[in-house]
């Protein structure tokens, strides 16, 4: 299975800001300079229009504090641990619309917080991602990336690479919790609300694609609630590494093969962020930095099915479990999981 997105990114628009030396009712008309000694006091002639340049110096401290107020709720947005799923959301966007690379600024945020799995079986290895949550190395990832493995390695974005245990799973869901070993200090993701999503909303994917650690995309949301149905226990090696591409079924079809008889459904964020096997697990974000969705599911053609028979790869058909789903299911995966 695998995950994938696009990027974008707002054009800057700026303003021309009035010289402060001059007359803000008539551009270009300069007051003269202040006397060397006391008060700075202008001619008598001038005073009728004294104000004026207070009022602008006035007016740009007053944007100015309320730009750093911004900057600061940036930061503090993205620099907090986020592992309280019940903190507010920030109204509106918290990034910059006059400032270029909005997805530049989102995934160096949260990049950080993206980990590579590498599953082993008897079968072979299979890559996936997942979402750091607590500072001790909690992570939220997909079920089918771990699903049936005997040893679960973990490499953060600085290469660090942890041994991990699963804690809990749920299959039903296609979520799984894994623990690393010895891990403190980590920054971990700020989960948001899924439920304040809408169609056209600009989302940031990021993941391991391929193995490509911390591949970045971008893209929006294509609709909501769609019902996607998976296998529940099939070897992780189909994910990424097994040749293979993790199935799915979405209206009546099936997707990157058969999903067998043992599966699941569950209400999904579809985008058109790229996603490509090892995506599955990583992160689906909004342009606040907050996590909105866990990538799951990506439709990958066949090179049979592609024109001129190139080889397979995103088609902008992609699926997320929200992530209110996932802090709903939270203590009972910590606590061992349903499966």
């Amino acid at each position: 299975m695998t995950d994938y997105y696009r990027s974008s990114g707002d054009a800057d628009s700026t303003q021309q800001q009035p010289s402060v030396g001059s007359s803000a009712g008539f551009p270009g008309q300069a007051y003269p300079p202040p006397p060397a000694y006391g008060p700075s006091v202008p001619p008598a002639h001038h005073r009728g229009r004294a104000k004026a340049p207070v009022a602008l110096l006035a007016a740009v401290a007053i944007a100015a504090a309320i730009i750093g107020g911004g900057t600061a709720t940036l930061v503090g947005r993205y620099s907090g641990d986020g592992t309280s799923a019940g903190d507010t959301i920030v109204n509106g966007t918290t990034v910059s619309q006059s400032s270029k690379g909005t997805v530049a600024g989102v995934a160096q945020a949260v990049s950080p917080t993206i980990v590579e799995i590498t599953a082993s079986s008897n079968s072979g290895e299979s890559t996936g991602s997942g979402v750091i949550i607590t500072s001790d190395g909690e992570i939220i990832t997909n079920n089918h990336v771990i699903a049936g493995a005997a040893t679960v390695k973990v490499r953060l974005s600085t290469g660090t690479t942890y041994n991990a245990q699963v804690v809990g799973t749920d299959a039903d869901k296609d979520l799984a919790l894994v623990k690393l070993d010895g891990a403190s200090g980590l920054k971990t993701a700020t989960l948001g609300n899924s439920d304040r999503v809408g169609v056209g909303d600009e989302v940031v994917a990021i993941g391991s694609p391929e193995g490509l650690t911390g591949t970045v995309t971008s893209g929006i949301i294509s609709a909501l609630d769609r019902d996607v149905t998976v296998a529940k226990d099939q070897d992780p090696t189909q994910e990424q590494g097994g040749g293979g591409n993790w199935p799915f079924e979405f209206g009546g079809r099936q997707f990157n093969g058969d999903t067998g008889t043992s599966k699941t459904t569950y209400k999904a964020l579809q985008t058109d962020a790229s996603l490509n096997p090892g995506n599955s697990g990583g992160a689906l974000i909004d342009m606040n930095g907050e996590i909105i969705g866990i990538n799951s599911a990506m439709y990958a053609p066949s090179s049979s099915s592609v024109d001129g028979g190139s080889g397979a790869g995103s088609v902008g058909l992609g699926f997320a479990i929200p992530i209110n789903t996932v802090k709903s299911d939270l203590a009972a995966l910590r606590g061992g999981g349903t499966n």
